[in-house]
């Protein structure tokens, strides 16, 4: 399949009460087409991996063309200049999130580039930073604890952005960090606790939301079956 065949397909799939929908949850619904995410995933399932027409859509702007990129791209083939040159185009947080969590967090640089990403100061580039933080958190099987850690001071260094979708981004890489393991939970309790103490409206909430679910019986449960 070519760009043209790609787009012309989302075209096709094109709802437009979805596109106004969509604004309610904060999406920029600038070049978007309406198309959800179940339809997407079923468009890249019959592509399956194919890098440079992930390459070619992403350069057309279209909303859901760049969704699409998220879901076909090469992690093994993605350049750290195609991250950055990507990472500088995010512009809504569904976006953001989707690439990062399904093309980002699978590249040999991700958990640098989750570090790198949380000290700049754009709010999706910061927002990427955090939420490959979360991806990793989950996909990641074989890294080792002493990999999540370091994260947790990086937590709370920019909890107190209060940017919605930073402050989001920072409370759900602490959440997932903190559901990955029995270790890794009480590191990400007690980095709640020192979060909680901060002088920023943004880290109480990070802190607090993030203690009600990490010491839910949900939690404690299934981390101690494991």
């Amino acid at each position: 399949m070519n760009v043209t065949s790609a787009v012309r397909a989302l075209q096709s799939l094109a709802n437009p009460r979805n596109a106004a929908g969509m604004a309610r949850f904060g999406i920029n619904t600038a070049g978007t087409l309406g198309v959800s995410i179940p339809a997407l995933r079923k468009v890249a399932k019959g592509i399956g991996t194919d890098h440079p027409l992930a390459l070619a859509l992403w350069k057309t702007g279209i909303h859901e063309a760049r969704l699409l990129a998220g879901f076909i791209g090469d992690p093994r083939a993605l350049t750290e200049r195609q991250m950055e040159s990507w990472v500088r185009d995010f512009d809504s947080w569904d976006v953001c999130d989707q690439v990062c969590s399904n093309l980002f967090d699978r590249t040999p640089v991700a958990h640098q580039k989750a570090m790198a990403w949380s000290r700049r100061r754009e709010e999706y580039v910061k927002r990427a930073g955090f939420v490959l933080m979360a991806a990793l958190s989950v996909h990641d099987k074989a890294a080792a604890d002493a990999a999540f850690l370091k994260f947790l001071p990086v937590i709370k260094r920019e909890a107190v952005d209060e940017r919605n979708f930073v402050r989001k981004a920072v409370n759900w890489a602490l959440r997932q960090i903190g559901k990955r393991n029995r270790n890794l939970n009480a590191a990400a309790v007690r980095m709640a606790g020192e979060i909680k103490n901060l002088d920023s409206r943004a880290a109480r909430w990070i802190a607090s939301d993030a203690l009600r679910e990490l010491r839910s019986t949900k939690v404690q449960s299934r981390l101690n079956r494991r």
